[in-house]
């Protein structure tokens, strides 16, 4: 996925998310997600404890105490806050958050959510807050790439990887479609130009209901 594709990615994403919600973006494609609430108010949420609206910090004007989860540095608006790791996770495991975008390896077509470890023996596992996360927020979507490196869906039947959530994912995100999540059916709502439903269907590991798109 290029530079373009991803930016893209995280708009269509941001589309999606209401007035008045608190969403946490997690640690990769979702920080970019930041960057498309400046038509809305939405107050965003980071497990290091950061409370606010926030924007990329523009290159060469960093303030590194001034992170996000991923460690990037962030540019917070006014009226933004600071408190202690425990509250934030305390916020998260309370059902405070009305959304919560994860990056995933693998998803199931029950929603089962697993972006913590490959279980391979020389992975370095990082579950983070995804569990608290996957169990705690209102809404659970997910930005990956469709497909695995190698070329494989990483929407499965099962998952193969260890589990962050069970039946936790309400939507996926990638370059290729947007995917709805209900009931152990997976259903199309859009799908990025030029691509077709055929197509999608072809590299999607699970039977696709394209009955909802728009």
């Amino acid at each position: 996925m290029d530079i373009q594709q991803k930016n893209n990615l995280a708009q269509r994403v941001a589309q999606d998310i209401p007035e008045g919600s608190y969403v946490n973006l997690g640690i990769g494609l979702p920080t970019l997600v930041a960057d498309y609430f400046t038509d809305k108010e939405v107050i965003l949420q980071s497990e290091n404890g950061v409370l606010g609206q926030w924007t990329q910090a523009e290159k060469g004007k960093e303030n590194w105490d001034l992170i996000n989860a991923g460690k990037e540095a962030i540019d917070l608006k006014k009226g933004g806050a600071f408190f202690h790791h425990a509250d934030s996770f305390g916020m998260m495991r309370g059902g405070h958050l009305d959304y919560c975008i994860l990056g995933a390896f693998q998803i199931s077509a029950n929603g089962d959510l697993a972006n913590w470890h490959t279980g391979h023996p020389d992975a370095i596992p990082a579950v983070g807050g995804a569990m608290d996360l996957a169990s705690g927020a209102q809404n659970v979507y997910v930005m990956m790439e469709h497909l695995t490196k190698q070329g494989q869906s990483k929407i499965l039947e099962e998952c193969s990887y260890p589990l962050t959530g069970l039946a936790c994912v309400n939507r996926v995100y990638t370059e290729i479609a947007t995917f709805e999540f209900i009931k152990g059916q997976v259903f199309v709502i859009d799908i990025v130009s030029p691509h077709t439903p055929e197509y999608i269907q072809t590299i999607t590991d699970v039977p696709l209901d394209f009955s909802r798109m728009k």
